[in-house]
């Protein structure tokens, strides 16, 4: 259902609003580049700091823009199961394809608490579910058991995992089936993910150099794994760079430079990048050839 560069979208602001004529070009640019899905509304595009009517305007604006050219999978989660339901209910009526639920964090639920979750959001909405396992963010670790329990659920159709351990992927092939849609969430690590058994990436990158990431996953889809190897020799310098600060800080400085006139506005308690994670990010683009 779900492969390839799957940009997570960067949010624009513009005087403390999103911007939305910004974000309409930026989807269009990003469907025009080769990018197969969209995931609006997550942790890159600031989620957590958009209102309820802000998070409904950003998912509708890319469903609009995208007018079924790609899937978008709109970021749904949160710590409340209450409110992740109400967040899948709003998507869904604003058109989105999926939804991305992060595990729960800051709360620190059991690994039963985990699954209870996903059961409820299931029982609450057919929007297909992409569970999004970030330990380094979340605390909590939804373990390969739980995730296959998880993945019998109809609406369940895959992971997206940042978890950094490549083991994972193969552990996960054999506890949830072949067919059970994995993306990385580490670009630096799609190499790997995908030569396991991957099939794409949530992908920070995409939102600036779109075109490569699209190469770099058709490459390793058709299994031309030297012009794979080739792609991610040169992007590693911009995967890196892209977390030399708060994230997304630097992308956004990054779309400034790549994109004339791109709004790099961030929202507290984001600040701008430091000026040693913005020369990061210039030498990685004239790495790329992107400047």
């Amino acid at each position: 259902m779900f492969f390839g560069s799957i940009p997570a979208l960067v949010t624009p602001f513009v005087g403390g609003r999103v911007a939305e004529d910004t974000l309409t070009e930026l989807v269009k640019w990003q469907i025009n580049q080769g990018s197969t899905a969209l995931v609006p509304c997550g942790t890159t595009g600031e989620v957590a700091t958009l209102t309820a009517d802000e998070h409904r305007r950003v998912i509708e604006l890319a469903v609009e823009q995208a007018r079924g050219r790609v899937p978008v999978i709109a970021g749904c989660g949160s710590y409340s199961t209450a409110a992740s339901i109400e967040r899948m209910a709003a998507a869904k009526q604003v058109g989105a394809d999926a939804a991305l639920i992060v595990v729960p964090y800051y709360n620190k639920p059991s690994q039963a608490g985990i699954a209870a979750h996903f059961r409820a959001l299931a029982e609450a909405s057919d929007l297909p579910i992409i569970v999004y396992n970030v330990p380094s963010r979340t605390v909590a670790d939804i373990s390969v058991e739980t995730l296959a329990e998880v993945a019998r659920l109809p609406t369940v159709v895959g992971v997206k995992d940042a978890t950094g351990n490549l083991g994972r992927v193969t552990a996960q092939r054999l506890a949830c089936g072949a067919d059970f849609c994995q993306l990385s969430g580490n670009d630096d690590m799609a190499l790997g993910f995908n030569a396991m058994g991957g099939v794409g990436c949530i992908s920070v990158t995409a939102n600036v150099a779109p075109k490569l990431c699209a190469q770099f996953q058709e490459a390793t889809r058709e299994g031309r794994w030297d012009d794979a190897l080739e792609l991610q020799d040169r992007l590693y310098p911009l995967h890196a760079a892209l977390f030399t600060d708060a994230s997304p800080g630097p992308a956004k400085y990054a779309l400034g430079k790549v994109r004339s006139g791109f709004p790099t506005e961030l929202r507290l308690p984001l600040t701008e990048p430091s000026e040693a994670s913005r020369q990061a990010v210039d030498a990685a683009l004239a790495h790329a050839g992107l400047a």
